[in-house]
């Protein structure tokens, strides 16, 4: 019995990067919009940096930087060794 490694969780194993990405965030963001009150969403993939937000209770947390840098980027390590995640510049309206 052949075990397969998981790609991303809730994404198909062929589907295009960006998706399966984008798939790994939203369980991501589920963990924290659960446990934290927050949220990160993926904004921008150019094929190797990923540009996310934060979002909720993570806007402005003085740890949303230990967030970014240790845990979402460590994890997508995990599954995508070769991008690099980056929190978006914040566009100011008006």
């Amino acid at each position: 019995m052949s075990m397969e490694l998981p790609v991303t969780p809730g994404a198909a194993p062929d589907a295009p990067v960006e998706d399966r990405l984008a798939s790994l965030i939203e369980n991501l963001s589920s963990y924290i919009e659960f446990y934290h009150g927050g949220s990160v969403k993926l904004i921008r993939f150019d094929g190797k940096v990923a540009q996310v937000e934060f979002g909720g209770a993570c806007e402005g947390c003085p740890l949303s930087l230990n967030t970014l840098h240790g845990w979402i980027a460590g994890t997508i390590r995990q599954f995508f060794p070769d991008i690099v995640i980056e929190e978006a510049p914040v566009v100011s309206g008006g």
